[in-house]
């Protein structure tokens, strides 16, 4: 399985590209799609639509993970944000990717092991499951991976859980 992680945003979106393979992730690309501050939101909505849809087509991933909407207490990020992630997901849909959404509690437990970690230990988690020398940056595409590394954990367990149920 080949997993597109994404975290969402209109300024700076994180991507993360992880083969998962049984237990074992191979990270294969990760980084950052970013919008100038002073464009207009459509134009930056299709600069995002754009970059997505070209990482698709180059990687040809099986599944695209989009982390859900937390509650903010800023309209303003909130919908932006939301329409980041509206974008995102057309261009898994219309790529007939398998799409998956989780909360950032989920991606924490599953990577982490712990709802309320820090931001440091997710990325201090992301480098040792994927064996890297260093943190990925920008932080954004490190949350990318953390996205894609909770799908990845979230398949496994749901075959083992296939397996010994039928």
């Amino acid at each position: 399985m080949i997993i597109l992680g994404v975290d969402p945003g209109t300024a700076i979106t994180g991507y993360g590209v992880l083969k998962s393979d049984g237990d074992d992730l191979a990270l294969v690309a990760y980084g950052a799609i970013t919008t100038p501050a002073d464009w207009q939101m459509p134009r930056r909505l299709r600069r995002l639509y754009d970059e997505l849809t070209a990482l698709i087509a180059q990687h040809q991933p099986t599944d695209a993970v989009v982390e859900k909407l937390f509650f903010s207490k800023n309209v303003r990020t909130a919908l932006s944000v939301g329409q980041a992630r509206g974008v995102a997901l057309l261009a898994a849909a219309q790529a007939n990717l398998a799409i998956h959404e989780y909360t950032p509690l989920q991606i924490k437990q599953a990577v982490v092991g712990y709802g309320r970690a820090e931001k440091a230990q997710i990325q201090q988690m992301v480098k040792l499951l994927l064996q890297l020398d260093f943190v990925p940056q920008p932080d954004d595409a490190a949350d990318a991976l953390a996205v894609a590394i909770c799908h990845a954990h979230s398949a496994r367990f749901e075959r083992m859980k296939d397996r010994f149920a039928g």
